[in-house]
C-alpha cells in the first residue's frame, strides 16, 4: 500500500475563481472592479448578506467537500483499484458525497453569475433572478441531497470508529490527514461539515431577507428559508425514526425467544404437535416503531440455587426479562454493531463477548406489573444486595411470576425503580385516557339513540 501512496498525485482543485473570492469581503471585491464606486449603506448591507452566502459556500465546497472527495474518497477508490482496503465500503463512510459536491458546485456557479451581473452593471441584482436561483437550488435538490447524507452520518461515524481498529485503514487515514489541505482536521471533523452547513442555510437566507428592501423578494426569500427549516425538522424526525428502527433491528438479532417447552419445563408437548404453536409472532413485538425503549441494563436475577446474569429491557408498555447466554457461534458484534450505532454500552459489552439475550418468560405488561422494594434489613438477612422485587399479576390480580433482582450499586437500583415507577404511571395514565375517551363516546352514542 505504501508503494501506491508514493505514486499517488492529488489534483489541485483550488485554481478557480471561487478560491480567489472566498476570503474577500464584499467591498474588497467591489472596489477591485470599481475603485471609485460609492454605495448606499442599506443597499450595501443586502449585497454583503448575499456575498456571505456565496463566500461561505465557497469555503464549504473547497475546504470541506472537495477535501473529503479528493483526499479521502478518491484516494480510497484508487487504493481499492490496486486490491487494497477492499473490505471498506465507500458508501457507508461517505454516502452521497459526489452528489453533494456537484450540487454545491452548481449552486456556487449560479450565485457567481448573479454576482458578476451586478459587478458588470453596478446595479442591484435582479430580484426575480436572485429568488429564482435560490428557489431552484434549495427546493429542487440541495435540501434533498443533504437529507440523504445526514441520514447516513451517524452510521458513518460508528463505521469509521470500527475501521480505525484495522491497521491498513489506520495507515490510509494517517496519510490522508497529513495532507496540508486538511489543515490539521481529522476525517471525523470533515464528515460533520454538511450537517453544520445544512443548519446554517436558514440563518444566511434570513440575513438576506432582513436586508432586502424589495417586498416581492422578501416574500420569496422568507418562503425559501421556511422551506429549508421544514426540511431540517423533517430530517430530525427521520433521524429519530431511523435510530429507533436500527435499535429494534439490533434487538431482534440479539434477543432469542425460546419456545414454551424450553421456557417452562412443566409444559409437555409431543414433538409431533410442536409445529402447531410456533411462537414466530413473538419477534414482531420488537418490530413496532411506535414502541419506545425507555431503559435497559444488566442486573442479577436471584434463582433458587444460583445468581443469573440477566439483562432487562423496559419498554413503554412492557418489561422484558432475559438471561445472558454465551453463544457458541462467532460474536455477533461484527455483524450487528457497525450497522446499529445506537447500542447501549452495557449491551455493547454483551455483544462483543458473543452473548445473546434469551427471553426468561413472557413479557410483563406494565399494567400487570407490581414493584416491591426490599429493605436493607431483609436484604442483609438473606444475603441480598440492592434488591427489589418484580411481581407479574394476571387480570384477576393473582401473582403468576416473581423475580428478585439485584443491582451492582444502590444508585443503579434507584435508577431502575424510578424508571419502572415512571413507566407504570405513564402507562396507567394512557389507559385512563383511553377509557375516558371510550366512555365519552359511548355516552354520546347512547344519548343520540335516546
Amino acid at each position: 500500500m505504501m508503494n501506491c501512496f508514493s505514486t499517488m498525485k492529488i489534483p489541485d482543485w483550488r485554481e478557480c475563481e471561487f478560491q480567489m473570492d472566498k476570503n474577500k469581503s464584499w467591498m474588497e471585491r467591489l472596489k477591485t472592479q470599481h475603485p471609485e464606486i460609492s454605495v448606499d449603506h442599506s443597499y450595501s448591507k443586502k449585497q454583503e448578506a448575499m456575498w456571505e452566502l456565496y463566500t461561505s459556500e465557497c469555503i464549504y465546497f473547497l475546504d470541506q467537500l472537495m477535501v473529503l472527495k479528493e483526499i479521502f474518497l478518491n484516494t480510497l477508490k484508487c487504493l481499492q483499484s490496486t486490491e487494497c482496503l477492499l473490505d471498506v465500503d465507500p458508501w457507508r463512510l461517505f454516502a452521497n458525497l459526489d452528489e453533494l459536491c456537484m450540487v454545491s458546485f452548481n449552486f456556487l456557479t449560479s450565485l457567481l453569475n448573479e454576482v458578476k451581473g451586478f459587478l458588470i452593471l453596478c446595479e442591484d441584482v435582479c430580484t426575480a433572478n436572485l429568488a429564482s436561483v435560490l428557489t431552484k437550488h434549495f427546493k429542487d435538490n440541495l435540501c434533498h441531497s443533504l437529507q440523504k447524507y445526514c441520514l447516513n452520518y451517524t452510521s458513518a461515524v460508528f463505521y469509521l470508529e470500527n475501521l480505525k481498529k484495522k491497521e491498513e485503514f489506520g495507515i490510509f487515514l494517517k496519510w490522508c490527514e497529513q495532507n496540508e489541505q486538511c489543515k490539521r482536521l481529522h476525517l471525523a471533523d470533515l464528515l460533520v461539515a454538511p450537517l453544520h452547513r445544512f443548519t446554517r442555510y436558514p440563518l444566511l437566507l434570513k440575513n438576506i431577507w432582513k436586508r432586502s428592501t424589495d417586498a416581492v423578494e422578501k416574500i420569496a426569500i422568507y418562503s425559501i428559508a421556511e422551506q429549508v427549516e421544514n426540511s431540517i425538522r423533517d430530517l430530525e424526525g427521520k433521524v429519530k425514526w431511523l435510530d429507533s428502527y436500527q435499535k429494534f433491528r439490533q434487538l431482534q438479532e440479539i434477543i432469542v425467544w425460546p419456545p414454551i417447552w424450553e421456557r417452562d419445563k412443566r409444559a409437555f408437548l409431543p414433538e409431533c404437535l410442536r409445529h402447531m404453536i410456533k411462537d414466530n409472532h413473538t419477534e414482531s413485538l420488537l418490530s413496532s416503531t411506535n414502541r419506545t425503549l425507555l431503559h435497559e441494563g444488566r442486573l442479577l436475577l436471584t434463582e433458587s440455587t444460583k445468581l443469573t446474569d440477566a439483562y432487562l429491557f423496559l419498554f413503554d408498555d412492557f418489561l422484558l426479562l432475559t438471561k445472558i447466554k454465551r453463544s457458541k457461534k462467532k460474536s455477533v458484534s461484527s455483524e450487528v454493531a457497525p450497522v446499529c450505532p445506537v447500542v447501549n454500552p452495557e449491551m455493547q459489552s454483551v455483544v462483543k463477548d458473543g452473548g445473546l439475550c434469551t427471553v426468561l418468560d413472557q413479557p410483563i405488561p406494565l399494567d400487570r406489573l407490581v414493584l416491591k422494594n426490599v429493605d436493607p434489613f431483609h436484604s442483609s438477612a438473606y444475603g441480598l444486595r440492592n434488591a427489589f422485587l418484580i411481581l407479574h399479576q394476571n387480570r384477576y390480580q393473582q401473582c403468576i411470576g416473581v423475580y428478585i433482582l439485584q443491582a451492582q450499586t444502590d444508585d443503579i437500583k434507584k435508577a431502575w425503580t424510578a424508571q419502572i415507577e415512571s413507566a407504570v404511571l405513564a402507562c396507567s395514565k394512557r389507559h385512563e385516557t383511553k377509557r375516558a375517551s371510550h366512555g365519552n363516546f359511548e355516552v354520546q352514542v347512547e344519548s343520540s339513540e335516546i
